[in-house]
């Protein structure tokens, strides 16, 4: 889904395999899992160990060509199939088909007038691919068996996918043959197409997800040759890198979470049809309906005959559109940069900064995100540079003075200044980090646009080269609002203008007012990332209206349970794979891929 995939579509049987012994494979595979396993490298040589693992995994590719199971002919010659498998099947089709609209790849085009909020999209259960109908399949034994599937239900969904790919008697052949053959995600990237994303904040996880894919390759090669409940599998003579790197893109960019038919619990789902949506600014409009057991999807807005027909993917940043998507949203709402923030430990006032961050519910070290709309910083950020730069005294009036408790509600509220020092050394700080973060790029903004001109630019180096240039204009925008808002608050300080002081009578103010104070931070409702632990990403109500629910375990007695933005990335593995430690999947806002 999403500006994606422009397939290069490849035939079965095309290039013959070289000899190859199986000690000689063997020999590759532990080498590479040896490689992938060992600790994480020192700082600054991240590129160097992606380099060596690139190059033992181009050693493997090398060895395998020819022998991944591919299909013949273009994807177009499935389309047709793949709508008349979900007539059957007791999927709507009355109001749309697949088309191709160029470089946002393939979507859906509706063949009528369809309304805002129309019903126009359902899939039945019985056509999803879950991890329930992975464990009733051939792969079943192996995953009783097995706690890294049992852990990872990303990693089984890709091990579903090729064991149904190799049995020509599969209930979801229509679907997987109307799949992508190759995909625009970074795993596809040539090595210096990923060296253009050098210095862009999506770098790191783009290393490390062809470090988690080649390392998952390695650990599963061995057990599909080696377990005994693996001897079943249609895999067992032919499991390339290629095979398994598709089958992890075609689940990392498309995977939702669905509840379980009694909906006691939540599992991961391919959903087919559904995920040939391309993306658009919007509301969630996708849930799932447990009465009818269906994915059920209503109209973003009015769609004309012959036009396409958009979702909203979630609020995603361009960088995770990127890594798990493989594209770059232009007019992207939701873009922002990470930015990394602490207090010292070895600073005076640390332990009083600490108590008021957490009586804020702000941890004192935090990843919190730089956006790319007005105001660029959110409430919680607010918060934290507010506790950051304060004097001890006005540590000690937010501890012990009259009112503390009530002045932690006005923290994150840009109505109720701490002081006006306090704002001019904030918005200071803020325009002098992001200016400093600027300076760690390789190219300027005007470079960038420069490159962007040039016709011949590939696809994927046009994407990182617009990823690099958005993070730039997110922190200058963020520099230059820092300077205006000094600039304001110095002249406030100058004309000794009377500081607003809260009163309980303005508590409408803290949950109505701008961006910087949508909820009293005592609540914790922190948007942001700590570091080392998951993103909380958000759930919404029924499907019908996308209104925001608060992130939580608990779900709508309805099923309204939204899929779009819900989801694991396949890249998250292991920490150390073999061992009895296990890295959790990662949870974040993922959407389909057409």
């Amino acid at each position: 889904m999403g500006k994606k995939s422009r397939v290069k579509i490849q035939k079965s049987g095309s290039g013959a395999a070289p000899v190859v012994t199986p000690k000689e494979m063997t020999n590759l595979i532990a080498e590479l899992l040896q490689k992938c396993s060992s600790a994480a490298p020192s700082a600054g040589k991240e590129w160097e160990e992606y380099t060596q693992i690139r190059g033992l995994v181009e050693k493997i590719r090398k060895k395998q060509k020819g022998m991944s199971i591919l299909f013949e002919g273009s994807r177009d010659d499935y389309f047709p199939d793949l709508m008349s498998w979900a007539q059957e099947s007791g999927a709507s089709c009355g109001g749309f088909t697949v088309a191709n609209f160029g470089t946002e790849g393939y979507g859906l085009r509706a063949t009528r007038d369809i309304k805002a909020e129309e019903l126009f999209l359902w899939i039945p259960r019985k056509m999803l691919m879950t991890v329930e109908s992975a464990q009733n399949s051939v792969m079943g034994p192996l995953y009783c068996q097995d706690r890294i599937l049992q852990a990872m239900g990303n990693v089984t969904l890709a091990f579903h996918l090729l064991c149904e790919r190799a049995n020509s008697d599969s209930f979801w052949l229509p679907y997987i043959r109307s799949l992508p053959q190759e995909y625009d995600t970074p795993l596809f990237y040539q090595q210096d197409e990923v060296q253009l994303l050098l210095g862009t904040q999506a770098v790191q996880d783009v290393l490390s997800q062809y470090k988690n894919t080649a390392r998952q390759y390695a650990y599963f090669y061995k057990l599909v040759q080696t377990h005994p409940a693996a001897s079943k599998l249609p895999l067992k003579d032919s499991f390339t890198f290629d095979d398994y790197r598709w089958a992890v893109s075609s689940v990392m960019t498309r995977q939702n979470q669905i509840p379980t038919e009694d909906g006691g619990r939540i599992t991961l789902a391919l959903i087919p049809l559904w995920d040939m949506c391309n993306h658009t600014n919007g509301l969630i409009t996708t849930g799932y309906n447990l009465e009818d057991d269906r994915c059920e999807c209503v109209a973003l807005q009015d769609y004309k005959e012959n036009e396409q027909i958009y979702i909203f993917y979630g609020t995603r940043s361009n960088a995770e559109f990127v890594i798990h998507n493989g594209f770059f949203f232009q007019d992207n709402a939701h873009d922002r940069v990470k930015i990394k923030l602490g207090v010292s430990k070895s600073e005076r006032l640390y332990a009083m900064k600490a108590e008021v961050l957490a009586r804020a519910g702000i941890p004192a070290s935090c990843v919190f995100a730089v956006h790319c709309n007005e105001p660029p910083i959110s409430a919680q950020l607010l918060a934290f540079l507010r506790v950051f730069c304060m004097t001890e005294q006005e540590l000690k009036d937010y501890l012990l003075g009259d009112g503390a408790v009530n002045k932690i509600f006005t923290l994150g509220n840009s109505e109720f200044p701490v002081s006006w020092e306090n704002e001019i050394k904030m918005w200071t700080f803020l325009e002098t980090r992001a200016a400093l973060l600027l300076k760690t790029y390789k190219t300027t903004s005007q470079e960038d646009s420069s490159i962007l001109e040039k016709a011949d630019l590939s696809l994927n180096c046009r994407v990182a080269v617009q990823l690099s240039l958005a993070e730039k204009r997110i922190l200058e925008k963020a520099s230059a609002s820092g300077r205006a808002k000094r600039l304001h608050f110095e002249k406030k300080l100058e004309e000794g203008a009377p500081l607003p002081r809260y009163e309980e009578s303005d508590i409408a103010l803290l949950e109505n007012s701008d961006a910087n104070s949508k909820l009293p931070i005592i609540l914790r409702k922190l948007e942001e990332v700590e570091e080392g632990q998951e993103i909380q990403v958000e759930e919404h109500s029924h499907f019908l209206n996308g209104d925001k629910a608060a992130a939580g375990s608990d779900q709508e007695a309805n099923g309204g349970l939204t899929l779009e933005g819900i989801s694991g990335d396949v890249d998250s593995a292991l920490d150390s794979i073999g061992s009895s430690t296990q890295k959790g999947q990662k949870e974040v806002a993922n959407l389909s891929a057409s």
